[in-house]
């Protein structure tokens, strides 16, 4: 059975989609810690992000870079965050996370509260951004 992230991939379950090519995909996160978080997922279903291979690893981050560059320039922040943690769904993905200070990657808060809206306007700055 697909992933929910192989699912949004589809187009089966509606995403605001921030960057995307023929292998990795970046998207906002529905429970966000900080406005502007992101996740970069390969297009292929792998579990465990140290399972991928080191070329396309290599590939996925410099996707990755790409995408928090654009949330630098669309998201007041002073760096964006990376964390893998890979517990809540078996797909790898990184999170980024516009961050002022460390305290703003605490996953452990509550998590903000955002309409549809709030997130499609996020998601085309990004996208605006994106290069």
């Amino acid at each position: 059975m697909a992933t929910i992230f192989s699912r949004i991939v589809a187009g089966e379950i509606p995403c605001h989609k921030v960057a995307e090519n023929d292998e990795f995909f970046a998207f906002l996160d529905i429970n966000p810690v900080a406005a502007g978080h992101t996740l970069v997922i390969p297009k292929k279903e792998v579990d465990y992000i140290f399972d991928i291979d080191d070329a396309e690893l290599g590939r996925m981050m410099t996707f990755a870079k790409r995408v928090a560059k654009a949330q630098e320039k669309a998201i007041a922040c002073k760096r964006v965050g990376i964390a893998v943690m890979g517990l809540e769904v078996p797909h790898a993905h990184i999170h980024l996370i516009p961050i002022t200070k460390e305290s703003d990657m605490y996953f452990g808060r509550k998590k903000l509260e955002m309409s549809q809206d709030e997130l499609a306007s996020i998601a085309a700055k990004i996208r605006e951004k994106f290069e």
